[in-house]
């Protein structure tokens, strides 16, 4: 090919896995939040080390505590990944997580099925931001603990 842009649809090599990567303030914080939402475990620590808190020793004062991991236990959903960026969240995040737990309801079914999931993570530091709802159809905007927009859908 000359330099040409691959077109879509053409074959690619399968992905196998991704991860979902979290810029943050506070890594353990915003990892144990999204652990309880989605029923995820803390990821083992990186390898060579038997804990967390031993690799967060080994490295520089300034790094400790700069990176954390969570995955989902059946090994299905993707590994989520948080590091500590020096600067706070300004805009609107353009790419968000759906919690999908209204799947296959529709009208009040799946309605009370997304405010018992909102009643649920509000305890937990989300902070409801607005429903969307047209008689049909809907979906819960929220923020995490840190202001991240995601929606129950």
């Amino acid at each position: 090919m000359s330099g040409e842009a691959p077109c879509y649809g053409a074959p690619v090599p399968s992905i196998k896995q991704f991860q979902v990567t979290f810029d943050c303030a506070e890594p353990e914080r915003v990892a144990r939040f999204w652990c309880q939402v989605l029923g995820y475990a803390v990821s083992p620590p990186p390898g060579g080390f038997a804990t967390w808190d031993e690799f967060d020793r080994s490295r520089p004062p300034e790094h400790r505590g700069s990176r954390f991991a969570c995955g989902d236990p059946s090994g299905v959903g993707p590994r989520l990944f948080f590091q500590r960026v020096p600067e706070g969240k300004v805009v609107k995040n353009r790419v968000h997580l759906d919690v999908r737990v209204g799947t296959g309801l529709v009208g009040e079914e799946r309605l009370a099925a997304l405010e018992a999931e909102c009643a649920r993570l509000v305890p937990l530091g989300a902070v409801r931001v607005r429903l969307m709802y047209d008689g049909k159809d809907s979906c819960i905007v929220m923020r995490d603990i840190e202001g991240n927009e995601f929606c129950l859908d």
